[in-house]
């Protein structure tokens, strides 16, 4: 390890478990550097949930209260029938609980928070990305994409679903890639409809098309999401095999979905994927750890993925600088908090059968749901958003 800190660690990734982990490394006293492949923290994106222990962890970073000025209170969730007609509308705490310390915001402006809370105290590489690892008893060599070599003590990824972090250790992402049988798109489109802090949720059996109003502006998010047997791994890195796909798949549909394709055709945010979670037996080799989606992506049917990142990045900093070594505090790290990541990563049955029933019956199942709650008070139970009680770490500064 360094003389002058606790030792070196290169971050793969600046959208949340990066800068999160890179914050709590900086403050037990770690040289830290951040490599991003895109040229700044990505801004916009689909609102993302801050709950149960991860509100903790943001309390503790100090910038809970920039978070609560951006939360965009979504009041209500409506479902409709293919016709377009209306099932049920319910207030977001029916479906998905809330206890009164939830934040919900922009994907981007969580990262831009993130970003700002760590950006004056560690090393951030822009335009660049992992193109090499090699591991020895002294450190990691890494040669980056643009050429350039370095050694660090420690190097994480932190670089999302689709890691390339995780392929150069673990091997291809196919071995721990569990798919589940759905793909979506997102984009954002005109507010035609005069949505205000609400999402509108239209279904028919296999897909769904959904609008959803951060706040009471111009724009709305899109989604249509899909059932598919195996992923389109065509479509991976071609969009407009992606927008043939998504307009193959809803040509025949009704509601606001030919207004919904018209505007992905047109879209120049359009982001598209696959329901997928990562499965990993580790989450750690020699001298390389995991943290986030490149570790364990709960998919976004859980909607819990932001809230592991930001839990996951405070206990592994936590134990790195607690533990007398790197394989300890990996151990540690992995024993602390996988019980808790695969609570949540079991949400995803639930989050799939409300958000795309598969069949017939499963919407009218789905359906005969919602209208009992509508009629019932009180909150969803949420065990498994607050199933782990933060540990205090001692901390430098």
């Amino acid at each position: 390890m360094n003389t002058s800190s606790k030792g070196s660690v290169l971050i793969s990734g600046a959208s949340i478990a990066g800068p999160a982990l890179a914050f709590w490394l900086n403050r037990h006293g770690f040289e830290v550097t951040v490599v991003e492949k895109a040229g700044a923290p990505r801004g916009g994106g689909y609102p993302v949930d801050i709950r149960g222990t991860a509100v903790e962890v943001v309390r503790r970073m100090g910038v809970l209260p920039r978070l609560r000025e951006a939360h965009v209170d979504t009041r209500r969730i409506t479902f409709l029938d293919p016709d377009g007609s209306p099932v049920t509308s319910l207030p977001t705490a029916t479906t998905v609980g809330d206890d009164g310390d939830d934040v919900e915001l922009p994907r981007g402006d969580l990262t831009k928070v993130l970003y700002g809370a760590v950006r004056d105290d560690v090393e951030f590489l822009f335009n660049d990305s992992i193109s090499a690892l090699d591991q020895h008893d002294r450190g990691v060599d890494v040669g980056f994409r643009s050429g350039a070599r370095r050694t660090f003590d420690l190097v994480v990824g932190a670089d999302g679903l689709h890691s390339s972090t995780r392929e150069l250790v673990f091997g291809p992402e196919e071995r721990f890639h569990r798919y589940l049988g759905y793909c979506f798109a997102g984009f954002t489109m005109p507010n035609e409809l005069g949505l205000s802090h609400e999402g509108v949720l239209w279904n028919r059996p296999g897909r769904s098309a959904a609008l959803y109003a951060a706040g009471d502006g111009d724009e709305v998010h899109g989604f249509l999401s899909f059932t598919r047997p195996e992923p389109p791994f065509d479509a991976f890195r071609d969009p407009a095999a992606q927008r043939d796909l998504i307009s193959s798949v809803f040509a025949d549909d009704e509601w606001q979905v030919p207004r919904m394709l018209t505007a992905m055709r047109a879209a120049d945010d359009l982001f598209f994927d696959v329901v997928s979670q990562i499965r990993l037996p580790r989450w750690s080799s020699g001298r390389v750890a995991l943290v986030g989606d490149a570790a364990y992506a709960p998919s976004f049917f859980t909607g819990q993925g932001s809230s592991l990142a930001l839990v996951g990045a405070y206990v592994l900093a936590g134990e790195l600088a607690r533990q007398h070594g790197h394989a300890e505090a990996f151990d540690a790290y992995e024993r602390g908090t996988r019980g808790y990541v695969e609570m949540n990563q079991a949400l995803v049955e639930e989050g799939s059968g409300t958000l795309i029933p598969p069949t017939a019956e499963a919407l009218a199942e789905r359906n005969a749901r919602l209208r009992s709650l509508s009629a019932m008070p009180g909150d969803v139970e949420r065990p498994a958003y607050s199933a782990l009680t933060l540990p205090t770490f001692a901390s430098a500064g």
